[in-house]
């Protein structure tokens, strides 16, 4: 069982736990039957507070497995029902970062758009008109930073669909960084794409009191680290 590193830990209590989210990571099984993020996280939990039982973590938002960034779970029944309703509501605030291809002209933009998935492709397109079984995704992005042949977009989300960062970005003729799947012109070395969950804010689900989430870049990659020293 892979281990995890505490310094991954961004938020703990009795209810919830929240964690920097590797890119490769998988928050829930899929068909490789690699090892899933929660039995990780279960792991840690089952050491550092010697329980004997099984350990229960649920899982209450997901990032694709090429993405880093923060990912919350809730360490009690009640706590998830809470948390998947406040989520369910948008009565949480998410911030991502992604690093495009070029330089995006405009500071700052809103894009609405209608995706049509394709769970063969697992990939969701984006249409500039509704067509049949699309669901309308829009998001909002600003323009923080440009390097030589890249930009970094902050971009919040009004909807959460499929894969809609990538798909809207990719239609808009900026794909994110490393998203061969969305045509982005080569792949990143380790699988990752460029796609951060920077910011992830709500009101506890128990002791209401509100929770500032903030997930570092990942520190071994060379674009997130000359972001990080422009910013």
């Amino acid at each position: 069982m892979n281990k995890l590193d505490p310094q991954r830990i961004l938020f703990e209590d009795n209810h919830l736990i929240a964690v920097n989210k590797n890119s490769g990571d998988l928050v829930q099984g899929d068909k490789t039957g690699d090892v899933i993020l929660p039995d990780i996280i279960k792991d840690y939990i089952a050491v550092k507070y010697d329980k004997p039982g099984a350990v229960y973590l649920g899982v209450t938002h997901r990032l694709d497995r090429p993405t880093s960034g923060a990912v919350i779970f809730a360490r009690t029944s009640k706590a998830l029902t809470r948390m998947n309703k406040l989520f369910a509501d948008h009565d949480t605030k998410k911030i991502y970062w992604a690093v495009v291809e070029g330089h995006v002209s405009q500071e700052r933009q809103s894009l609405t758009h209608y995706l049509l998935r394709n769970p063969k492709q697992n990939k969701s397109y984006a249409h500039d008109h509704e067509v049949p079984n699309s669901k309308k995704a829009t998001l909002h992005y600003k323009l923080l930073h440009r390097l030589d042949n890249y930009s970094l977009l902050e971009v919040t989300l009004e909807t959460g669909r499929h894969h809609q960062i990538r798909s809207q970005l990719s239609k808009i003729g900026h794909v994110i960084k490393g998203d061969l799947k969305y045509g982005a012109r080569r792949s990143n070395k380790d699988g990752s794409i460029h796609l951060h969950a920077r910011f992830l804010s709500f009101i506890h689900p128990v002791r209401k009191e509100p929770v500032h989430i903030t997930a570092p870049v990942p520190s071994h990659d060379p674009i997130w680290k000359a972001i990080e020293k422009n910013l």
